[in-house]
């Protein structure tokens, strides 16, 4: 038995006081209590934990996003005369102005993307447009404004790289194996080779 009830091939799990706006979740999902989704997609298996913010963001399958993460943070427009958003929700300031639709449209195509197997560590922040790769890790509260390596852990005010989690050989092994696509019942025959090989060994195996 678990303290945990299973997680649904069918539908999220979306605990309370959660935002959820035209967003979808591949099987296995969770959504962690206070967050706020938005114009996004989660994988299967991916979750995050209370309090996060993600728009506008791609998440990929087996993503752990730890609490008060940040993904896609919305900004304001620096070339103009003002900073205020008064400019682009006008409709709750006048009545015969309607929001500014481009501004948003323009928002909602600077995707955030986050590769398989990642994660990201409490308070971290990933910025517009930028990709996380395959396997990475970004370290609790970093700040992170560029691309990050496949397998590669990145931490600090902008990020940069720490060190690889796995030597590069045997990233690329890991991304060509795409474990991430297997079923959850091959998933569930190879808990164990999961659980007790490291991965060098576990791509001896199954690769």
């Amino acid at each position: 038995m678990t303290d945990h009830p299973l997680l649904s091939p069918d539908e999220p799990r979306i605990h309370e006081e959660c935002s959820i706006t035209e967003s979808t979740f591949g099987p296995y999902t969770e959504i962690g209590r206070f967050s706020r989704v938005a114009y996004s997609s989660f994988g299967a298996y991916s979750y995050c934990d209370r309090a996060c913010d993600i728009a506008n963001a791609q998440v990929g399958k087996f993503a752990n996003i730890a609490s008060f993460v940040r993904i896609g943070a919305t900004d304001h427009p620096l070339d103009r005369a003002a900073l205020h958003h008064f400019m682009y929700r006008s409709a709750s300031y006048w009545e015969d102005t309607p929001d500014d639709a481009a501004w948003f449209e323009k928002r909602r195509a600077r995707r955030a993307v986050i590769g398989h197997d990642t994660w990201l560590g409490h308070n971290a922040q990933v910025k517009p447009e930028v990709t996380i790769g395959h396997g990475a890790v970004i370290a609790s509260g970093a700040i992170v404004t560029k691309d990050v390596a496949p397998y590669t852990i990145v931490a600090g005010t902008p990020a940069k790289p720490i060190r690889e989690r796995q030597p590069g050989p045997v990233a690329d092994r890991l991304i060509a194996l795409a474990w991430w696509d297997w079923n959850h019942n091959t998933l569930r025959a190879r808990l164990d080779d999961f659980r007790q090989l490291q991965a060098e060994a576990f791509l001896e195996k199954y690769e």
